[in-house]
């Protein structure tokens, strides 16, 4: 059986294709958001771009989008 939490981390980030959230401010200080296989995606603070990125299964993303949408977050 396939973990999806263990198969986000065997994707090689060094190619991810990394964009700015549409509200970023001014100073830049923004998380950056990078599309992986089967929906999952990645995010890391733009100031920290060496950093561990977290790492989302699709289902886990669409949770997280659906609370910030409601004002949950």
């Amino acid at each position: 059986m396939n973990d999806p939490r263990a198969e986000l981390h065997a994707y090689d980030l060094t190619e991810a294709i990394w964009r700015k959230g549409s509200a970023s401010g001014a100073e830049h200080d923004c998380v950056e958001v990078a599309e992986l296989p089967n929906g999952a995606r990645v995010v890391r603070d733009s100031k920290r771009p060496g950093h561990a990125p977290l790492r989302f299964t699709a289902s886990e993303w669409a949770a997280f989008r659906r609370s910030v949408i409601a004002g949950e977050l």
